[in-house]
């Protein structure tokens, strides 16, 4: 598959600045050996994801600070460009916006019939710019929770549709895809364990096979800090990342079919998409700015049984990485041994404007293997 994010530093409230510097990125934000910078045009992506609220900024205050820029789902700036940036480049497009959502309630109590809700969200359009998926964050960050209502974890799921059109020659086609917004991927409002990695489960459950994430994920680093790591990802923040997931390298994956063609029975994969945004907003009522970490990466998480040695003894798969599956709660009983990777495409830098790649069907950039447990 392949795969694309932005990552840009959009202005807050700016939407038709953000717009122009998406677009100008799209153009010529990939750095590509020799062939020098180029866009989404010569990378061809099957999917483009965009930052949480990208187009709007994100840290706004209040509710009133962020209700001019409020959109229906399917409607709207981020809904308008959306579709036509898929159309142009004939991929599916994941924007994250603000959301309003109108309901009908009884007269009289002072709504004039209509009563609003608002969501922190992410749109998914396909190749044709129709609305495929409208996903709602579910897991409030405290800047959203002063206007946003949470959403519903059942819809973080869905069916994403692959390699049918003429221009794609691919071998996957239904891939099961859980979508987050950011804090999704943290313990809920900081107050259950760090260890029920509430998300994370839920990609396990759901067997999915793609994880997409939407995030404007703030560092704990300074600007003098950020310009110290001299055009490098934020790893701290990237380490964390990885920890969230924890499940997915302790318990067995559950999806019987690799959707890009790898034989589910050699070896399972987990896609996860870090689709993070860079640069600076202003703090509320004259404090700090914001920072945020960028080092947006597609990665994968990637299972495969242990070879027996000839002395029937099972034997790791590679040179450093090691574990094995326990019986879990989901019932799995199968605790044959298996050994973890993490496979990585693509990092950016903390601080950088640009575009995000892998072809999930090349090597990888990076591997890492897990230490055996003891």
């Amino acid at each position: 598959m392949r795969i694309a994010t932005l990552q840009f530093a959009p202005k807050l409230g700016d939407v038709e600045g953000n717009i122009r510097r998406a677009n100008e990125l799209l153009q010529n934000g990939k750095m590509l050996g020799d062939a020098g910078r180029v866009g989404v045009d010569v990378l061809k992506p099957e999917i483009l994801i965009l930052p949480e609220l990208a187009l709007t900024g994100y840290n706004f205050p209040s509710l009133e600070a962020i209700k001019p820029y409020l959109e229906p789902a399917g409607k709207g700036p981020s809904a308008a460009w959306a579709r036509e940036t898929a159309q142009r480049y004939r991929c599916k497009v994941c924007v994250g916006y603000p959301e309003v959502e109108e309901a009908s309630v009884s007269p009289g109590d002072g709504s004039n019939g209509q009563r609003e809700t608002y969501y922190n969200s992410l749109l998914v359009v396909d190749e044709n710019g129709e609305v495929l998926h409208n996903y709602r964050k579910t897991f409030l960050y405290y800047t959203d929770e002063t206007w946003a209502a949470e959403g519903d974890a059942e819809r973080s799921f869905h069916e994403l549709t692959f390699g049918n059109s003429q221009e794609q020659d691919s071998l996957h086609s239904n891939v099961a895809t859980s979508f987050g917004i950011c804090m999704d991927i943290n313990p809920y409002k900081f107050q259950t364990p760090f260890t029920a990695c509430e998300f994370a489960n839920r990609v396990l459950d759901s067997k999915s096979q793609l994880v997409i994430l939407s995030m404007a994920w703030l560092t704990a680093m300074d600007r003098e800090e950020l310009v110290a790591l001299d055009g490098g990802p934020e790893m701290d923040t990237w380490n964390y990342w990885i920890q969230r997931f924890g499940p997915l390298v302790e318990k067995r994956l559950r999806h019987e079919v690799n959707f890009d063609g790898d034989d589910a029975e050699s070896g399972k994969r987990i896609i996860i998409v870090f689709a993070n945004r860079s640069g600076e907003e202003p703090g509320p009522e004259g404090t700090n700015p914001v920072l945020y970490a960028g080092t947006s990466t597609i990665m994968a998480v990637t299972q495969r049984p242990r070879r027996p040695s000839a002395d029937g003894e099972t034997s790791a798969v590679g040179k450093n990485s090691g574990n094995r599956s326990d019986e879990d709660e989901s019932g799995d009983k199968d605790t044959s041994p298996f050994d973890v990777k993490l496979l990585c495409w693509d990092v950016l830098p903390a601080a950088a404007e640009g575009i995000c790649f892998a072809d999930t069907t090349a090597d990888p950039e990076l591997v890492f293997g897990l230490a055996k447990r003891r």
